[in-house]
């Protein structure tokens, strides 16, 4: 994964237990805690690796943390200047989910070694939908759910999200049920 996915992942255990939390967790895994370029590429096991510290140092479970990571990835990532990226990609909630494929090739035009997951809307309706999440990486469910929910409070939307399909249960990509209301 990019650095700049370790980077927001740095910036939410700092945000929720502190620096110091911060440079435990990099010296159990033996990485410089300053050490991410945002689009240098570094091993998923990595990320994995911090993931899971993280989880120990929050006394959450893994799947806890990918998820409050996924919420806190869109916050983190206007912050760090992507705002208007992900503005052109849509005014609302499913126009946004809609577009984020083209937000992906615009990313892959300027870092191609980039390997984004494929996301597909289906079933469309006023207040809910069906998101299909294709990625060669396994175990980000709940870090989708994290997303959807980011996108959500992006868009002052409500948001109830259910698993139809996971990845891990052997099935070629995770797939969610999504019911909204909008103001």
């Amino acid at each position: 994964m990019y650095g700049l996915v370790n980077r927001a992942l740095q910036s939410l255990v700092i945000q929720k237990l502190g620096r110091d939390s911060w440079r435990e967790i990099c010296e159990k895994v033996q990485i410089d805690e300053y050490g991410f370029v945002n689009f240098m590429p570094y091993p998923d096991s990595l990320t994995y690796e911090l993931a899971a510290e993280a989880a120990k140092k929050m006394n959450l479970t893994l799947e806890q943390v990918l998820e409050a990571f996924g919420e806190h990835w869109i916050l983190f990532t206007v912050d760090e200047g992507y705002g208007d990226l992900i503005n052109i990609c849509g005014s609302s909630f499913v126009e946004f989910l809609s577009n984020i494929n083209s937000l992906h090739a615009r990313i892959r035009l300027l870092h191609p070694s980039i390997s984004p997951p494929k996301i597909i809307c289906s079933d469309i309706q006023n207040n809910s939908l069906r998101i299909h999440y294709y990625s060669k990486r396994d175990g980000l469910a709940p870090m989708v759910v994290g997303l959807i929910k980011g996108l959500a409070k992006r868009f002052d939307t409500k948001v109830t999200i259910k698993v139809i399909q996971a990845k891990a249960d052997g099935h070629d990509h995770d797939e969610f049920e999504v019911k909204f209301s909008c103001p």
